[in-house]
């Protein structure tokens, strides 16, 4: 008993175990996942099968495009647009190229979107998702274009479009051509919704600055997941240029929620059943899968 609570103790410490005879214990790097909000540690298995949602608080860690569209889409139903398309680099900026050569082949993509054509719950759709893994999803000229494209698409087909936003902002990379394609993507949007077509947009953790300030905040209906950051500036920018002290959860989807930008808020486990339940409703069958 003392000998367990021995390794117990060496094992907190940062040390690995040992057995009698001096064999050492190797513990897995990846057994256990620490909570960056409660700070609780849950097995990673257990982590993963609930969606990559703490056991203990409910915080909805980020995740990828991939897992995202296994979560929501129905089977073997995606077909993917503008698959081959990736940035060049406008600006001539001094490590870019590299930059983003090392970040496909991190995460397997070419840009910090995918879009295509899916149904969800038997419901044609088109989709996009970001993916914050890829330079934290800002806003380039291929993420506009993409976007812009998926929009342009779901209009031509008079098909509902679904847009799981995920950004730091605009890239900086690029300049003003990132820059403008918040004009580009809203215009799209507006002549989808002039097609009388519904636009389903999903805030994920983060959705900051021109993404927000675009595309993200036209949804015909804005949803959320649980305490994702939504906002343009900074807090420390904002409180600096007002002179007023923010409130603790402000730029949260619940502060959001409250003063009306979002209009549910959605966790991760019931967002496919939510998105199915509102394209069946707009569509009333003209949408439903062949």
């Amino acid at each position: 008993m003392i000998e367990d609570l021995f390794q117990k103790v060496k094992l907190r410490m940062g040390e690995e175990p040992v057995r009698k005879g001096g064999t050492k214990v190797s513990m897995p790097s990846d057994l256990l996942f620490k909570c960056p909000r409660c700070q609780k540690a849950v097995f990673r298995e257990d982590f993963e099968k609930n969606g990559k949602v703490c056991t203990e608080c409910g915080y909805h860690a980020r995740i990828t495009a991939q897992e995202r569209l296994k979560i929501t889409v129905d089977n073997l139903s995606f077909t993917e647009y503008d698959k081959e398309m990736k940035s060049l680099n406008p600006l001539g900026f001094q490590g870019y190229e590299e930059k983003l050569q090392q970040l496909s082949k991190a995460t397997g993509l070419r840009e910090a979107v995918i879009t295509g054509e899916c149904t969800i719950q038997g419901q044609r759709c088109v989709i996009g998702i970001m993916d914050s893994h890829f330079m934290m999803a800002s806003m380039g000229s291929v993420v506009g274009e993409k976007i812009t494209r998926a929009f342009e698409m779901a209009t031509e087909k008079k098909l509902p479009i679904v847009i799981f936003t995920a950004s730091g902002g605009a890239r900086m990379q690029e300049g003003m051509v990132s820059l403008m394609q918040m004009a580009k993507t809203s215009a799209a949007a507006a002549r989808h919704s002039a097609a009388g077509l519904l636009y389903l947009t999903v805030l994920t953790d983060p959705t900051t600055g021109g993404v927000t300030a675009s595309f993200a905040s036209l949804g015909d209906i804005i949803l959320a997941e649980p305490k994702v950051l939504v906002g343009f500036a900074g807090r420390r920018v904002i409180e600096n240029t007002i002179r007023q002290r923010l409130p603790d959860d402000f730029q949260s989807a619940e502060f959001l929620q409250e003063h009306g930008f979002v209009d549910a808020i959605v966790s991760r486990a019931q967002m496919r059943d939510a998105l199915g339940w509102l394209l069946k409703i707009h569509c009333k069958g003209e949408c439903a899968g062949a």
